[in-house]
């Protein structure tokens, strides 16, 4: 059975046009696939919690040394990366805040990189460890910003997915929202045709 894991980051959830946009590609995918399987962890609604010293050092204690509050920190994120080694497709739902990702979405792959288990360090350099597969992306913009040194968030999610091994992204954007209700509706569109393209 495949599998499609859909990451909801808005934290509108279903009202955010990122959202949106991943369900439209979802439900598409589901006319295709329809024996297929789909796996929903919103991160809006149930967001995880960010990075702390307490945690970062239940990542890095050896599993045999654990005290039983560290064990339950890794394990918490073990099901996150298993959940993501399940998924056969992986869809993001990306809004661009105060030009960066959400804290939600930074958090959750704060939870995904673990030395050792996502990725590791070589004599040439990192190493991804978890297998490739598609990655469909899809970022709503109030503004103009692909391509533009504004657009830190393009290249983070790039570099990080790449890091733990998934390289095969399709980027899909609809910017221009909030300038005016002809750039909005022209925005989305363009990105739901190119949705039905992609998910064909």
């Amino acid at each position: 059975m495949t599998t499609l894991l859909q990451i909801k980051t808005s934290v509108f959830s279903d009202h955010g046009h990122s959202t949106q946009l991943a369900n439209e590609f979802v439900a598409q995918w589901q006319k295709h696939h329809p024996d297929g399987r789909v796996v929903v962890r919103d991160l809006g609604s149930e967001p995880l919690p960010h990075l702390s010293a307490e945690r970062v050092q239940a990542f890095f204690t050896p599993p045999e040394q654990r005290t039983p509050a560290q064990q339950a920190h890794a394990d918490a994120s073990q099901e996150l990366i298993d959940e993501l080694k399940a998924a056969d497709v992986v869809v993001i739902g990306l809004p661009l805040y105060n030009f960066g990702v959400p804290s939600t979405l930074k958090a959750y792959f704060d939870h995904l990189a673990r030395n050792g288990i996502t990725f590791r360090y070589t004599a040439n350099g990192p190493e991804g460890l978890i297998a490739d597969r598609k990655v469909y992306v899809f970022a709503a913009r109030g503004g103009f910003y692909k391509d533009t040194p504004a657009d830190s968030q393009t290249p983070f999610v790039k570099a990080f997915l790449n890091f733990i091994g998934l390289k095969s992204l399709e980027f899909v954007y609809a910017e221009g929202l909030n300038v005016s209700e002809d750039a909005k509706r022209t925005a989305l569109q363009a990105a739901s045709q190119q949705i039905e393209q992609l998910a064909a």
